[in-house]
């Protein structure tokens, strides 16, 4: 019987699948020596770059932050009561099968009210048994709402509308065992992407996917958490980037590239100047516009030449 490879049990806008085997062929040598035993991901997301990568090499142990409280509340359900999600999740999606469209867009939107209505009770560590369930709730709305989106206004509420599949697939039981198993060597952090400094030094390799800054007015999908990443978020980041690089790390970020829109626009030439810059293709994967779902460039920005 096949083994199922962990790999991310969510949708994620901006998720990194596509340019794996980019990233792959870019790591740097001392990974591929085993040199490098930590991995630090400061903006981990939907995780395929956590997953692909701890999967590939043999990390002692690696250290994932996010400011989404209830990302890190998902993650930290699936390593430690991943039997409870589960029968959580079995539960609600032969429920939401078992009912017509109207029946299932009612149950979206109880689902998503009683959701934004308990965010202050439950926190991400210490949960019991409310956490189990907020956590099934939020991987619901993911595999249910439109496109995946995860998304919040002004007061942090989850405002996403409901998606319409025909039989969306709720519960991974598979993709959630394997990736209990791969969060062994993994410690879930709650925090700003600063806070993964103490983590960082000459035996880490750092990977950076911060929220993309948008090619246009129309493209954001930085509204990730209540507070925007902004041009001064991305500066403050460049400046943290440098000041890993002093500590002797490998460190690897990713992001859009401003000159797909304007090729005179060096926004993160500028900003990594004195760094190794790639540009490789990717496909946007989301964008209301169907013509313009086609092949852009993002950069990948290195402190190191690759093996």
């Amino acid at each position: 019987m096949a083994t199922t490879t962990a790999r991310p049990f969510l949708k994620w806008a901006g998720g990194k699948a596509q340019l794996l085997d980019a990233f792959t062929a870019r790591v740097p040598q001392e990974l591929t020596e085993g040199t490098l035993p930590v991995f630090v991901e400061p903006f981990m997301g939907g995780g395929a770059v956590y997953f692909h990568f701890n999967s590939t090499f043999a990390f002692r142990e690696c250290h994932l932050f996010d400011i989404n409280e209830d990302l890190v509340l998902a993650y930290t359900v699936v390593k430690n009561d991943v039997s409870s999600l589960i029968e959580y999740l079995r539960e609600v999606e032969d429920e939401f099968l078992s009912k017509d469209e109207p029946g299932r867009r009612d149950y979206y939107y109880a689902v998503r009210d009683a959701f934004n209505r308990e965010k202050k009770e439950i926190g991400p560590t210490g949960y019991g048994e409310g956490g189990i369930e907020r956590a099934g709730r939020f991987i619901f709305l993911n595999r249910t709402c439109f496109n995946g989106l995860y998304r919040v206004n002004s007061r942090g509420g989850f405002n996403v509308p409901f998606g319409r599949y025909r039989t969306p697939k709720i519960l991974h039981e598979e993709v959630l065992l394997a990736d209990s198993l791969a969060f062994r060597n993994t410690t879930i952090h709650l925090g700003d992407f600063t806070q993964a400094e103490p983590y960082i030094s000459k035996d880490s390799f750092v990977y950076f996917d911060p929220p993309y800054r948008p090619l246009n007015r129309t493209s954001s999908f930085t509204q990730y958490s209540k507070n925007r990443f902004s041009d001064e978020e991305q500066r403050r980041l460049a400046t943290f980037y440098a000041r890993c690089d002093t500590k002797g790390a490998r460190l690897m970020l990713s992001n859009s590239d401003p000159k797909n829109i304007d090729p005179e626009d060096g926004f993160f030439d500028d900003l990594y100047g004195g760094y190794r810059i790639d540009r490789v293709p990717a496909r946007r994967a989301i964008n209301c516009d169907g013509t313009k779902r086609g092949e852009v460039h993002e950069i990948i920005v290195m402190n190191y030449e690759s093996a």
